[in-house]
């Protein structure tokens, strides 16, 4: 498996709407092995395919025993409204309140091109619609009020210095800068542990 660099806030590949795959092949089989040992190096629970600059509709999640590679997703149903604050991958260090449905249905395919319907609550599935917003070309930060969305910008501009070339970069020493070892993501962590 092959490590593979986060685009951070600023790269245009984060605004892309990606293509829906045609077919998932070995070669996508192969992309979401990566994405998934990326994310957990990272210390993330969910990942999109624009955040390692790729343009096609995949994306996975990994929240407690849930794990999911998600290609072509699309939610199907959602209900309820769940507030909570969530971070990206994609712009460390940076967490805002988030409005998103408490339960969702998603339908896509699996890595084994099996169409399958998920329906989840809570982080996962935050963690879901948030992945799907990356593959629709959306940030967190677009639901923030202006007022946040200003100052959480203001803060970036601090920060994305130390991403040149909009390139985060990913080794296995990450995951021990991002959170203790052994630990795991669960519902109500902390908001450094809820980072997609």
């Amino acid at each position: 498996m092959s490590i593979l660099d986060i685009r951070v806030l600023g790269d245009p590949i984060l605004r892309t709407v990606t293509k829906p795959v045609e077919a998932v092949t070995d070669e996508m089989r192969t992309l979401i092995g990566d994405m998934f040992e990326t994310m957990y190096l990272a210390g993330g629970i969910g990942l999109a395919a624009p955040q390692v600059g790729r343009e096609e509709r995949i994306a996975v999640a990994h929240v407690d025993e849930h794990k999911f590679a998600l290609v072509n997703p699309e939610v199907i149903e959602r209900s309820g409204n769940d507030r909570s604050e969530e971070g990206c991958l994609s712009i460390p260090d940076i967490y805002g309140d988030v409005d998103r449905a408490l339960t969702v249905t998603v339908r896509a395919l699996d890595e084994n091109g099996q169409s399958r319907d998920i329906t989840a609550s809570g982080l996962l599935a935050r963690c879901m619609l948030h992945e799907i917003d990356h593959l629709d070309g959306k940030l967190f930060i677009d639901y923030l009020s202006t007022l946040k969305r200003r100052s959480v910008m203001s803060k970036w501009k601090k920060i994305q210095p130390d991403y040149p070339g909009f390139i985060r970069k990913v080794t296995a020493e990450s995951r021990d800068e991002t959170r203790p070892s052994g630990s795991r993501k669960t519902e109500g962590a902390e908001h450094h542990d809820t980072e997609m």
